[in-house]
């Protein structure tokens, strides 16, 4: 764990629910338990294909886990520490992403109008959440966290990119003709997949489909991002290995920043 990394989990304090909490990992078991997670629902549940390597160690590793932060959801019922990992996901920071030569969007998607943003980025990833415990309440602990780490690094643009099940565009022609026609980012914050991997996202005519049943149908984290004034980028990208079909997200956060020091401002003032 790097210097910064260390900083920055003592300066993120657990919020809790209940037996439920949210904060940063806080150690090498942590970040392995959340690996291991990540290796459950990515490969077991959902069908990616797994390298050599994932395959004998039954984790989810690249090389940005060292120099990110891991957004951890704790159930304190299962024990303490590792033990208690349920929920998980990836945060970088431009810091981080310098250490490896560039954001991980970058090998979907030209990025270069949200590196010229002139604010602070936070790239999120690698998302997921135990099946026992598919939950609002989960979902809500991990956006407040979320917004927490927002409010503490002053992040001003958010993006990433999101998966929608399985490989055929043709088969989620409907979600992401909703997405290009309804959500699609301005063309100064506007990634674009990079040419060798742009599949067209403008497949159906609009007119033909009904906006709520289209977004109604969309997995819970896109529709989170939504919801929170997200945007899409222009082209989706198929990526086997994992079997999916990514579209990228940005997210301008003064939305996130808003609602969370309300809410924090308002328990304040009860305590």
């Amino acid at each position: 764990m790097t210097a910064d990394l260390a900083a920055s989990t003592l300066a993120f304090e657990e919020l809790r629910a209940g037996d439920l909490g949210v904060r940063l990992a806080r150690d090498d078991d942590e970040v392995d338990a959340s690996q291991a997670l990540r290796y459950r629902v990515f490969y077991d549940e959902m069908g990616a294909v797994p390298d050599a390597a994932a395959a004998r160690s039954g984790r989810d590793r690249d090389a940005y886990d060292a120099v990110a932060d891991h957004l951890l959801v704790l159930d304190h019922s299962q024990g303490d520490g590792a033990k208690a990992v349920v929920g998980t996901y990836r945060l970088i920071r431009r810091p981080a992403a310098a250490a490896v030569g560039h954001f991980y969007s970058a090998a979907e998607y030209d990025i270069a109008p949200i590196l010229a943003f002139p604010g602070e980025l936070l790239e999120l990833g690698r998302s997921c959440v135990d099946p026992a415990h598919r939950s609002r309440n989960v979902m809500q602990l991990l956006w407040s966290g979320i917004a927490a780490y927002v409010h503490l690094h002053s992040i001003d643009l958010m993006f990433g990119c999101a998966s929608l099940p399985g490989t055929d565009p043709d088969a989620l022609a409907v979600a992401l003709t909703y997405l290009y026609h309804h959500h699609l980012a301005p063309a100064e914050i506007r990634p674009r997949a990079l040419a060798d991997r742009y599949v067209a996202m403008d497949r159906l005519d609009p007119s033909s489909i009904d906006p709520r049943r289209a977004l109604a149908s969309l997995p819970p984290l896109v529709k989170g991002y939504l919801r929170l004034g997200g945007f899409v980028g222009d082209g989706a990208v198929i990526d086997q290995p994992f079997n999916t079909t990514d579209v990228a997200v940005v997210v301008k956060t003064d939305l996130v920043t808003e609602k969370y020091v309300k809410h924090y401002d308002r328990g304040s003032r009860s305590a």
